[in-house]
């Protein structure tokens, strides 16, 4: 087939698009601002999670097959999204839902409090330093380490900081406890809201339910310890959690002279390069594509986090097979243009 698409990410999105768009026979050129290619998956789940080679192996396939990488290269600054657009008949934007969600409380000046995707990062590059890769690697080791934030990430950074060999490893969720069995309010064939403990969980460390951070407190100029309190959480008529409120005289201070904030993803990143590329941004922050990836911007498309905000791997690399097949239908002049209600 005639036609060369660029691929601007290679997480789990990227690759998803790239393979099946080489497989229907397209040149696909992936361009990754890592040292080495495979995102979040390469350096976002640790090893324990996801072993490195098989991340490997799979690029490593895809390159035999044809898949151009291109490492070390950040569109914006090092390309223009102009010599994407004059070299490539359609470009695709997987660049995964980058800006973390920050807290605003008392102390947050304080040092030794980091985002959790840069501990987890310096932690995930072996590969990468091979490759001349230049990442601050965060150490838990003899430290008391406080996770903020009860969800995957923070149970990565839970199990990270354990292999590590951390003091003490605590992590708060303002979320209440889940139930033991499926909750009423979501019945089949919603997912179920209930308990779940990963690997990382059954290792060690303490996650505390319904819980938040109130205060940052240190000396010397750097964190120390966290006053945290319980939190009641008001509940609409069929049980679900609503809205969020202290517990009066619950407040008890946490040891913590490591903090990692482990909140969420709030958007794509980089929103001033989008926009002035004409790309619509939705509330979120994230790229304002349809359910195909298509944006408003003819030609240009949108895949698995950016457009969708936060989500799961495997969703990510079933957006990005979507998007292939609406770039393939793009090209062969059978797809009409952005739809809203798609």
């Amino acid at each position: 087939l005639a036609g060369r698409i660029a691929i601007v990410g290679s997480g789990p999105a990227g690759l998803a698009v790239a393979d099946t768009l080489n497989s229907i026979g397209y040149d696909t050129v992936v361009y990754e601002s890592a040292p080495m290619p495979g995102g979040i998956l390469m350096y976002g789940i640790p090893d324990f999670k996801l072993e490195k080679w098989v991340v490997s192996r799979r690029i490593e396939l895809m390159k035999s097959r044809g898949v151009v990488f291109e490492t070390g290269i950040r569109v914006g600054e090092d390309l223009s999204f102009r010599y994407l657009n004059t070299r490539f008949d359609a470009v695709c934007l997987a660049c995964g839902a980058r800006e973390p969600r920050d807290i605003k409380i008392p102390g947050r000046e304080l040092a030794n409090i980091y985002f959790a995707m840069d501990y987890l990062t310096g932690h995930n590059t072996s590969p990468a330093a091979e490759s001349g890769g230049d990442y601050h690697v965060i150490s838990a080791r003899d430290k008391n380490v406080l996770v903020i934030g009860g969800g995957d990430t923070g149970s990565d950074c839970l199990g990270t900081a354990l292999r590590e060999g951390a003091k003490s490893v605590n992590q708060i969720e303002i979320l209440p406890l889940p139930p033991a069995d499926r909750a009423s309010y979501t019945p089949w064939p919603a997912w179920p809201v209930m308990l779940r403990k990963t690997h990382a969980h059954k290792e060690g460390g303490k996650l505390l339910w319904g819980v938040m951070a109130k205060e940052f407190q240190g000396e010397m100029g750097a964190v120390n310890s966290v006053r945290c309190a319980e939190v009641v959480w008001k509940r609409d008529s069929m049980g679900r959690p609503i809205s969020p409120s202290e517990k009066p005289g619950s407040e008890f201070i946490l040891e913590a002279d490591l903090v990692l904030l482990a909140m969420g993803f709030t958007g794509a990143g980089s929103k001033e390069l989008f926009l002035a590329e004409d790309l619509e941004l939705d509330q979120r922050g994230s790229v304002l594509a349809d359910s195909e990836g298509r944006t408003k911007k003819v030609g240009i498309f949108a895949a698995g986090d950016m457009a969708r905000g936060q989500s799961l791997v495997v969703k990510a690399i079933a957006d990005g097979r979507r998007c292939a097949f609406a770039v393939d239908s793009f090209l062969k002049g059978r797809m009409k243009g952005f739809d809203r209600n798609c």
